[in-house]
């Protein structure tokens, strides 16, 4: 065989290899190495954020994919979520939601995904501590009677934050002031992290938010918690009394946080985002630092996840309304 024959035919034979090698193994490869989404409809410095992150490790271990964790604040929550419903329900999009998800209906006149129908419940991962917050140089409270004291002292010269119009933060700041009888203004930030920057600056007084988001400005002095918002004081602040505790007997919210797809994510999706996340937050380190922010770990099965959902859809559509929140 002349040599050119032979030239031509290895070439043929390489392209031919290199046809199906570029075929077959990229596809394989960008599957199994296709990292997976965690939508948080909140911004950095959030609750819900910290606590994802804490455990994004633990959970890329074991799903075996990298886990990326992608805010998407805005309206409340409604954009992030709203980017979650939209996506393709293979499993590689997820999203961490709290109460807010359920709220909606009851404080917007429209939203554009129905919170029950079209998302998939996966877990409700656990609970954390929502805290009676102030900035102590504009509000020097030691305690929820003297806050009060102040605040009806000089009615509506103060005002309380929220990350957003509509948010559990916000419902239960307003909650607060409707059984304390005072007035106070609202003033609503998109997220967390706004919210508590000018709190510690001085351009609002007070407000309700999660342990895990205000736990180091605590512990440096720039803001005091007054007390905790749940039923039982929390581990993690054993000397802090509830709100209940202090002359305000009705007064009860903390916040909940789950784990959720688009609707129509297959079983067998559903099931391996459940035994991921709840290896993720049985992980030693990941529990350690989930009672140190004062966070109850739940890991609540998919079925009972949904009816705590309709369950909670439900009772805050009585809170809101008991609360006097006007449709936005």
């Amino acid at each position: 065989m002349k040599s050119s024959s032979i030239d031509s035919t290895r070439r043929q034979i390489l392209a031919a290899l290199g046809a199906a090698a570029a075929a077959m193994p990229f596809a394989a490869f960008s599957q199994s190495d296709r990292p997976i989404s965690l939508i948080l409809p909140v911004g950095p410095g959030s609750g819900v954020d910290t606590i994802v992150r804490s455990a994004s490790q633990a959970w890329a271990k074991a799903a075996g994919h990298t886990v990326v964790v992608e805010n998407k604040p805005g309206a409340g929550g409604i954009l992030g979520t709203s980017a979650l419903v939209k996506s393709v329900p293979d499993g590689y999009t997820l999203g961490v939601v709290s109460n807010n998800h359920v709220i909606f209906p009851s404080v917007y006149k429209s939203v554009p995904f129905d919170p029950i129908a079209d998302i998939t419940p996966i877990s409700v991962i656990g609970t954390t501590p929502l805290l009676l917050v102030v900035n102590p140089k504009k509000l020097p409270a030691n305690n929820v009677q003297e806050l009060t004291a102040l605040l009806k002292a000089k009615p509506g010269a103060y005002n309380y934050a929220s990350s957003g119009n509509g948010t559990i933060l916000h419902l239960a700041a307003e909650m607060f002031v409707d059984q304390a009888g005072i007035q106070a203004r609202h003033i609503p930030y998109k997220g967390v992290g706004p919210m508590l920057t000018d709190l510690m600056g001085g351009q609002v007084d007070f407000c309700v938010t999660s342990l895990p988001s205000v736990l180091s400005h605590l512990k440096s002095g720039s803001l005091r918690a007054l007390g905790v918002g749940g039923k039982q004081r929390t581990p993690s602040l054993p000397d802090m009394p509830t709100v209940a505790e202090q002359g305000l007997p009705d007064y009860y919210v903390e916040g909940w946080f789950a784990l959720i797809g688009p609707a129509k994510l297959p079983a067998d999706k559903v099931q391996t985002a459940y035994k991921n996340v709840s290896s993720a937050y049985t992980d030693p380190e990941v529990k350690k630092s989930m009672a140190t922010q004062g966070n109850t770990i739940l890991l609540m099965n998919p079925d009972d996840t949904a009816r705590f959902f309709k369950a909670e859809l439900d009772k805050y559509a009585k809170v809101v309304k008991a609360a006097g929140l006007e449709l936005k």
